[in-house]
């Protein structure tokens, strides 16, 4: 189940004097440093790439920065209403954790369909829970004629300015490790957008990354709102019918690039995360680090965006899938040339040289390929 808050194609809200700058963000940054410690980055060394890693925040995934922030800025603001959302995962979560830090009332509205677990870790923290409907275009519905019949906020999943700027705080965190490339997960876009706010002024890219069959973000980008049912996968926190208005604005302005990655790539992913790097992520958390190898970059951080699997979905992905052995480094000789692991250096030299005892010689373009791997740093 997606964690979405959409509005009908058809009745499109003006949004257009809504705005969220990198003073937000700031703010942000400065409102949940109470509550929030930085997430760590881990150097990922046989993928090449650094990873933040937002699967060991709060309630497992990124969500709750956003969700936290909002009810911050809201007791600012002198906004005391109770909060409701509507939610099948990572963001009910978020919002019930940051409800009880606070000590505000949240109600989340959960289809039948929704995990039994996902139920009980958001009932754990106090918040009330609906189950309505078996879709979550049905929850998503009833949260909101809740919402305006008692006087409830409504609390999109990412089409809020105040959960923008949350998800905006990861940025923040990964400013100073100096990455040239920033790969982030697009659902609804909220973190795509917040990570951009954060990061563009200072000259980092920022690419989105989305799963074939499930890339409404690059098609709203074209300019197709069509509410088009995306397909099964197993990144199910991006199942996103159609993404925020606010989001795809902001998305169109600052990503670089949006790539999408193919169902059996992002499979190998999360298990390779696993068996090589010991990290459990969900489908979603890994969707960035699958997008990886398709972006050019020396120094690349993907957000591995949460968590929260099902114990049954890993132990049969662990079953299954068969990852491709990791292929061998290449070192690198005093001059700075990538060269054997028995010192010598690839290209022309090795190729001069005859092998004895009347064997042929290797091709330079054979030998290449054996060694070659993606760029660690």
């Amino acid at each position: 189940m997606p964690d979405a808050g959409r509005a009908p194609a058809s009745t499109e809200p003006d949004v257009g004097d809504v705005v969220v700058t990198v003073a937000d963000v700031l703010a942000a940054q400065a409102r949940l440093r109470r509550y929030l410690p930085p997430t760590p980055l881990h150097h990922a060394e046989r993928f090449g790439v650094m990873l933040k890693l937002e699967n060991l925040q709060r309630t497992g995934s990124y969500k709750v920065r956003g969700a936290l922030n909002a009810l911050l800025a809201a007791r600012e603001r002198g906004d005391h209403r109770p909060v409701i959302a509507a939610s099948a995962g990572n963001h009910a979560q978020g919002l019930a954790w940051a409800a009880y830090r606070l000590g505000v009332q949240a109600i989340t509205v959960m289809p039948h369909g929704a995990p039994a677990t996902k139920i009980a870790g958001v009932a754990h923290w106090g918040a009330t829970v609906r189950q309505h409907g078996n879709s979550y275009d049905e929850a998503f519905a009833f949260a909101k004629e809740l919402a305006e019949q008692n006087g409830y906020r409504f609390l999109s999943a990412f089409d809020d300015p105040d959960v923008i700027a949350g998800q905006g705080t990861v940025g923040i965190e990964i400013a100073p490790h100096a990455p040239d490339v920033v790969i982030v997960p697009i659902g609804g876009g909220g973190l795509a957008s917040g990570v951009a706010l954060a990061l563009k002024s200072q000259g980092v890219r920022v690419v989105g990354a989305q799963v074939e069959g499930v890339d409404s973000m690059i098609r709203a980008m074209k300019g197709d709102v069509s509410p088009i049912d995306p397909v099964a996968s197993l990144a199910d926190g991006v199942r996103v019918k159609v993404p925020g208005f606010i989001t795809r604005r902001l998305c169109t302005q600052l990503l670089d690039d949006v790539v999408t990655v193919r169902e059996a790539e992002l499979r190998e992913t999360l298990v390779r995360l696993a068996l090589e790097e010991n990290l459990i992520a969900e489908g979603a958390g890994a969707l960035a680090l699958a997008a990886g190898r398709r972006v050019a970059g020396k120094r690349k951080c993907a957000v591995v965006s949460g968590g929260n699997i099902d114990a049954m979905v890993l132990a049969q992905l662990l079953s299954d899938v068969r990852p491709r052995a990791p292929r061998k480094p290449r070192r690198r000789n005093m001059d700075g040339e990538p060269s054997l692991a028995t010192g010598r250096a690839p290209g022309r030299a090795a190729a001069k040289s005859p092998i004895k005892n009347g064997a042929r010689r290797i091709a330079v373009a054979a030998l290449e390929t054996e060694v070659h791997e993606e760029p660690i740093w």
